[in-house]
């Protein structure tokens, strides 16, 4: 090959941090060649799961970067760390709960504990060398947008030292997520109760349960796993449940404990682990049509669930009380190990309807009832609004806090028109219960580290989602909503823990549906400043293949047409495998948008 020398005839810096934006920006030019990668300084909100994961995304794909995660907990993990009550483990089976490209072979159960969990995430940090971008005892207070300079201005209280500090980004990223905010229930006289005071989400290991008598409040998700944990150690459990709620173990994933032989086989069989995981992910995947009204999934599900639950109720009245005469998926499903069954307890007793007042005492009832108890236990989950945590302002004055404090309104579950640079993990309508969650999480990661990448190579100021995009995504999304079951009257915090609200957490679709979605970015749906001229970033007239001596300058002549699809379709059919599985029955979706039949499982 002819030595060129191409270095000399570019003139231009080498490649690393520019020396100084306001110049760049002020010249409306980059001085390298085509697509030469900025500068670009991230902050991100939160280290658990989401906030670890995006640390390891930016560090394996990007090389020009600076990022500092700020964590208010003492360690990372976020709701794993945080939730550490009796029982306290995930609904979804634990050998996907794990990130696509890092099983686990050692899961002690289907249904993880939280400390398991826990030990997972903390460990991926520690593998990776996460550490290092995260700031612990750190809680973001404030954050303001400056036009001037297309900054992000953070405020941040050193949880230690109770000082703030002030630092700055081009890029915002809000990964609190939503289950961290919890609250105590709004019940009269909560705080005048003289016995022992607990909430699920803030536990006290150090209070001992055992020969007490124990109320607990609420039958979601975090009531459902404490009960039967507490209730063989106490001396009397009364549990306040105000409305029904469907729960059984969806057939075929009920909790079972890994046994010593199939925990080596996950290690030593090349391919097991991995066609389990596929075989869950296949099932879960395979659910939507549950949250479909009228289809035949859901029919069947119901059936057999209402079954489930008459036989492990074996209570007529407690029956003709818990079963709702909603449809199931309504509100979340919950594997539910065990919890029926304790209801019919000698030591427990169920309270159904309303708490009234808190007394010194206990909990005085709609039955006119009062209930003394030595420790009641509030199993009221979280603020669950999607508003941020902290104020957020805009170059307009705008708070999102405010904008968001009626109907919180997102671009794709990512983002918020009229505020630049800033991307959310789990925001709005993203599929938090349509199927894998975090399949959706590291989705959005990709998603936001495209962007990143087009904001650092195209010279481009801020980028926010337009209001008229985000408001036809509403339009669509709540046309979409009318045909499921997550519209019927139940309380959810799918709908802000209303009845009967806009269904705010959840996608349209399934989380498939999610990921084929959010799989390009269309720039078209945003308002882009650029600094200066919007070509600019065509730099000095040579490639970045030119400023590398050590790559292939005529790879794209070859002896056969080997080159990515260019049609959508063609690329998915690629990516999927398509045509390599056989189904039993085709999956006929019919106008109506329901399910006939379903996909071969080994569930």
């Amino acid at each position: 090959m002819a030595d060129f020398p191409i270095r000399e005839a570019m003139n231009t810096p080498t490649l690393g941090k520019r020396k100084n934006r306001a110049d760049d920006e002020a010249n409306g030019r980059l001085g390298g060649p085509i697509h030469q990668e900025r500068h670009v300084k991230i902050i991100c909100v939160g280290a658990g799961a989401s906030g670890l994961l995006f640390a390891y995304k930016i560090q394996r794909h990007f090389e020009n970067f600076d990022l500092t995660v700020y964590e208010k907990n003492s360690e990372v993990s976020g709701t794993w760390w945080e939730n550490k009550y009796p029982g306290c483990a995930c609904d979804v089976p634990s050998h996907n709960y794990t990130w696509s490209f890092e099983p686990k072979l050692d899961w002690s159960a289907v249904y993880a504990s939280s400390g398991e969990i826990f030990n997972y995430f903390n460990s991926f940090a520690h593998k990776y060398k996460l550490h290092k971008y995260v700031k612990t005892s750190h809680q973001v207070v404030n954050s303001v947008w400056d036009d001037g300079d297309s900054r992000w201005h953070v405020t941040i209280k050193d949880l230690k030292s109770g000082q703030e500090v002030q630092n700055s980004c081009d890029i915002l990223i809000n990964a609190s997520g939503i289950l961290n905010n919890w609250r105590w229930p709004a019940i009269p006289g909560l705080f005048d109760y003289k016995g022992k005071l607990l909430h699920t989400a803030n536990w006290d290991d150090s209070v001992d349960l055992s020969g007490k008598h124990v109320g607990l409040i609420g039958n979601g998700s975090s009531g459902i796993q404490v009960l039967p944990n507490i209730q063989p150690k106490v001396s009397h459990v009364t549990t306040f449940i105000r409305e029904p709620t469907w729960v059984s173990p969806v057939q075929g994933l009920e909790q079972h404990v890994f046994s010593p032989q199939e925990r080596r086989d996950f290690e030593t069989k090349a391919g097991t682990l991995l066609e389990y995981r596929k075989s869950i992910e296949t099932g879960l995947n395979g659910q939507f049509g549950l949250f479909l009204k009228n289809s035949t999934v859901n029919t069947a599900t119901q059936e057999y669930m209402t079954e489930q639950m008459k036989q492990k109720i074996n209570d007529d009245h407690l029956i003709s009380k818990l079963i709702p005469d909603w449809s199931v998926g309504c509100r979340r499903l919950t594997p539910g190990v065990n919890y029926l069954e304790s209801l019919t307890k000698p030591n427990v007793t169920v309270v159904y309807g309303e708490i009234t007042k808190v007394t010194e005492r206990g909990c005085l009832c709609d039955d006119g009832k009062e209930y003394p108890l030595d420790i009641l236990i509030c199993a009221t989950g979280f603020d669950t609004t999607f508003k941020p945590r902290f104020p957020l302002i805009a170059g307009n004055g705008k708070n999102l806090q405010d904008e968001w404090a009626k109907e919180p309104k997102s671009y794709l579950g990512v983002a918020a028109a009229e505020f630049p640079n800033y991307l959310i993990f789990l925001g709005p309508n993203c599929p938090i219960g349509n199927g894998p969650v975090l399949s959706a999480i590291e989705l959005q990661a990709d998603y936001m580290c495209k962007l990143i990448d087009h904001w650092q190579t195209h010279n481009i100021k801020s980028f926010s989602p337009k209001k008229e995009a985000v408001e036809d995504f509403i339009r669509h999304k709540d046309e979409f909503m009318r045909r499921t079951v997550w519209s019927d009257p139940c309380r959810s915090w799918y709908k802000s823990g209303q009845i009967d609200a806009p269904i705010t957490a959840l996608w349209p679709g399934s989380t498939l549906h999610y990921i084929e979605a959010l799989a390009d970015i269309r720039m078209e749906d945003f308002n882009v400043d650029y600094a200066g001229n919007r070509f600019s970033y065509l730099g000095n007239g040579y490639s970045q293949t030119e400023l590398d001596e050590t790559c292939d300058w005529a790879y794209y002549i070859r002896e056969e047409d080997d080159g990515e699809w260019l049609s959508r379709g063609r690329r998915r059919k690629d990516l999927t495998r398509s045509g390599t599985v056989k189904r039993t029955e085709a999956v006929n979706f019919t106008g109506a948008g329901t399910i006939e039949s379903g996909a071969e499982s080994k569930l």
